[in-house]
């Protein structure tokens, strides 16, 4: 038996077992351990990680002297005891991410979360310089969040052979043995998340998806259910994992129906003992998956019409995060082809209307070289207006975003998106180009500090306040605040569109 005598908390610890190579472990041999700390015990599953190889990962969430017994059905495995220390976090390591406030994210140790992230599906899967090329094009952008498949892709732009097949191939080399996974393709995949998280990156792991030839999909209740309960015992321990149930689950309904999915929620449940976020993705944007269930952690979707986002926020009472907007590009399909400036436009409707969204660029390129299948290097200009979102959003809002309004008849939230935390408010303008702007302001005159902010350009500007204008009165005999302006003061604005503005309270701003 093999393990540390220390690690630093929220890191992996790992436990290295010698036990049976007969018959096929992976089916035969249960394993767990039962870590605990004075009167608490975790206990988590271990796996097979082959040549007569048996781990367990444990992720320890306090500081101080743990101990550890293993349970087995195999003699050799049973009744292992050891202890450890563990010591501060690593620097940058802020622990898992959890939901906070009911509609955002926090690490456990109170960092705010805000997920912009991207999407490179089958990146793991491409030659290794190519993976080495997505992580050095990483470093250079602020995304905090990857989705990423642990199955290869089939799909246009994607049919080149995987690194590593996801199991071994079968007796007469006819396809793949579902009941033998390739150990060397789940330490490829987990390395990979791990260096993600190095970068404080976060790995949205996509379990299941449709596009496939290699017969995945098509895999038996039992071998799903065995496949997840071992990839959540491998990947539980890494502090940067999220869970997606699948990319477009409802492609894959007829070979995998509902009941299944409720399950595949429990069986994460089961053996996830640091309750990493769970989510489940659509394909048709009218296929939503009922995430008021109380498995389910947070609204992942695909849907362009981004400014629902406070409805969805509504509808489930969970945080919303809009993975899939559409995409920078110029393919022949709609939902990779539209301007970059759109792409920013809707990510700051998403983030103005209380929600979070993500990323992809789908250009044209030599052998299908996309970065949202294959990962390599970005083209486009999205992503760097994407991070002076973040840095913005980042700078001030400490709990997350509420929308503003409703209004009567919903003006003007219904057209242009504004949000606040507890010392700023936003209003995005987006299409619109108004000259003088008081909506969603301060009804008092104090003293503020008063910025526009141009997304596209990434600039901030003081902004020029002004008397407020009061708002005509709309049709029908209702009346805007009784006819009067509704706000102490309004801004100046120079008649373009893609503006926000920002006001904070002078002497408050949070560094």
């Amino acid at each position: 038996m093999q393990f540390p005598s220390s690690v630093s908390k929220w890191s992996v610890f790992e436990v290295s077992l010698e036990g049976t190579e007969t018959g096929n472990p992976y089916l035969d041999v249960e394993l767990s351990g039962r870590f605990s700390q004075a009167n608490r015990v975790v206990t988590v599953p271990g796996f097979y990680d082959g040549d007569g190889v048996y781990k367990l990962r444990f992720m320890p969430d306090s500081e101080g002297e743990w101990q550890f017994e293993t349970a087995s059905s195999d003699a050799a495995l049973d009744g292992k005891q050891g202890a450890f220390s563990v010591g501060s976090a690593d620097a940058g390591n802020h622990g898992p991410v959890r939901v906070a406030h009911r509609y955002h994210f926090a690490h456990e140790d109170g960092t705010p979360y805000f997920p912009l992230g991207t999407t490179c599906y089958a990146w793991t899967h491409q030659p290794l310089e190519e993976q080495a090329k997505t992580l050095e094009t990483l470093a250079q952008t602020k995304f905090n969040k990857m989705r990423m498949c642990v199955f290869p892709k089939d799909y246009p732009y994607n049919h080149n052979e995987p690194l590593y097949d996801v199991y071994l191939p079968l007796a007469d080399g006819e396809g793949q043995d579902f009941d033998r996974p390739n150990f060397e393709a789940f330490r490829h995949f987990e390395n990979q998340v791990k260096a993600l998280g190095d970068m404080g990156i976060v790995a949205d792991i996509i379990i299941f998806h449709p596009y496939d030839r290699w017969g995945y999909c098509m895999m038996s209740e039992a071998q799903d259910f065995r496949y997840l309960k071992y990839l959540v015992a491998r990947l539980a321990a890494y502090h940067n994992v999220w869970w997606s149930l699948a990319n477009e689950y409802d492609f894959l309904i007829d070979v995998k129906p509902m009941q299944r999915w409720d399950r595949f929620f429990h069986i994460i449940e089961e053996n996830d003992p640091y309750r990493h976020p769970k989510s489940i993705h659509n394909g048709d944007p009218d296929a939503n998956y009922d995430h008021r269930k109380p498995w389910v952690d947070h609204v992942c979707i695909q849907n362009w019409d981004v400014k629902r986002t406070a409805d969805w926020r509504a509808d489930f009472g969970k945080p919303v995060v809009n993975d899939e907007p559409e995409y920078e590009g110029n393919l022949v399909q709609s939902w990779g082809s539209i301007t970059a400036e759109e792409l920013v436009h809707r990510f700051w409707i998403t983030v103005m209307r209380g929600g979070y969204a993500g990323h992809g660029e789908t250009y044209v390129q030599p052998d299908d070289r996309l970065w949202w299948a294959k990962g390599g290097v970005l083209h486009g200009e999205s992503y760097k207006r994407i991070g002076f979102l973040l840095d913005i959003i980042s700078e001030d809002v400490t709990t997350g975003l509420t929308p503003l309004g409703p209004t009567p008849l919903g003006f003007p939230w219904n057209r242009v998106s504004g949000a606040g935390d507890e010392n700023v408010t936003y209003i995005y303008f987006g299409e619109h180009q108004p000259v003088i702007w008081s909506s969603g302001f301060p009804l008092e005159d104090g003293d503020y500090e008063i910025d526009i902010i141009d997304t596209w350009n990434m600039t901030v500007t003081p902004a020029k306040k002004v008397p407020a204008p009061v708002p005509h009165p709309t049709r029908h005999g209702s009346v805007v605040r009784g006819g009067v302006a509704d706000a102490a003061f309004g801004v100046e604005l120079p008649g373009k569109p893609y503006l926000a503005v920002r006001v904070r309270p002078r002497g408050k701003k949070i560094a």
